[in-house]
């Protein structure tokens, strides 16, 4: 079996070389694995640095100009071929250490898809390793999980989560179309809607802020928002 790791990239000189880094050290037995990095057209070094990177263990792809998160990811699909796919942000809020507890219940059969929960079992004191997950970015999850739950007939506790991994004909198999953020609940919506089984298992979370690197925005939680919604009676 093999597992295919997706990193889209967008100026992330201070921490892609680190989570490069992470991700090859992971070891999984009787899995193989492939890196596979799209960078988004960065401008702070990023691609100067992955121009660089000579390891056989990682493909980079590069953006001729800057088209979106989501553009990434479905480039990195298309270059995918493992029989696991799981989408890994360059920032080092993820441990890439929880990808054996992520990929065992669809190497067990018991799934085709595993959400990383940061809040499973945990209480709001221990997320970020000790350090609170910034207050806008948690109460947005909870009303995008609260609008998941309430729309889709689910019990999830973080459908934002960074952590997806997916059987690959799953999501290879999906048209998602957005190019931002907004790829995150038009994944979810449209993979809930064709009721495959999903399951969440509890990862630990590094929370960090805004002055570190953090992109998401309020705006970009109303789009989801929206998009919950909308995909729920549109394809």
């Amino acid at each position: 079996m093999k597992l295919s790791v997706v990193m889209p990239v967008y100026n992330e000189i201070n921490t892609i070389g680190q989570i490069l880094s992470r991700v090859s050290s992971v070891v999984l037995p009787g899995i193989k694995k492939e890196i596979i990095v799209v960078d988004d057209f960065s401008t702070d070094g990023t691609r100067e640095f992955l121009a660089e990177v000579k390891s056989g263990k990682v493909k980079v792809v590069f953006h001729e100009k800057n088209m979106g998160k989501g553009c990434a990811v479905r480039t990195g699909l298309r270059h995918a071929t493992g029989d696991i796919i799981i989408f890994q942000d360059a920032d080092v809020e993820y441990d890439p250490n929880d990808y054996g507890k992520l990929i065992q219940p669809i190497v067990d059969g018991k799934a085709d898809v595993v959400f990383g929960s940061r809040f499973l079992g945990k209480s709001l004191s221990e997320l970020g390793h000790g350090r609170l997950v910034l207050p806008a970015h948690f109460m947005g999850n909870k009303i995008l999980t609260f609008i998941t739950n309430i729309f889709y007939g689910q019990k999830l506790t973080d459908m934002e989560t960074g952590y997806k991994v997916f059987r690959g004909s799953v999501i290879k198999g999906l048209d998602f179309r957005a190019n931002r953020f907004d790829m995150e609940p038009e994944i979810t919506s449209k993979l809930l809607k064709r009721r495959v089984k999903v399951v969440e298992v509890p990862i630990r979370y590094f929370a960090r802020d805004f002055s570190q690197g953090k992109k998401i925005t309020w705006k970009d939680g109303m789009k989801a928002a929206w998009c919950l919604v909308k995909f729920r009676f549109v394809d």
